[in-house]
């Protein structure tokens, strides 16, 4: 069974590519950012509000609507973390 790559393990291109899925109208404000910074899936899941601003996304809204999009990849992170730690009981 081919499972999908968790966030973590992500590269600076995987995070680019997840943010034109789900993010387009930041796109350009985040892609220059994301690769001078070197922004791969692991520091991806620890971005937070301050982090966006620096990063040139100034207004509030717009951090929050990336801010409930980073929630839902963590959440996906940690069940990842869990379905890991049951298959390994398990076996």
């Amino acid at each position: 069974m081919d499972l999908p790559k968790r966030v973590s393990q992500w590269s600076v291109a995987e995070v680019l590519d997840w943010l034109q899925c789900q993010c387009p109208a930041y796109m350009g404000t985040l892609q220059k950012a994301i690769i001078k910074h070197d922004i791969a899936g692991r520091a991806l899941l620890r971005l937070k509000d301050h982090h966006l601003e620096l990063l040139g996304v100034e207004r509030e809204e717009q951090q929050q609507e990336i801010l409930q999009d980073l929630l839902l990849l963590r959440v996906q992170e940690e069940i990842s973390e869990l379905n890991d730690i049951c298959s390994d009981c398990f076996q």
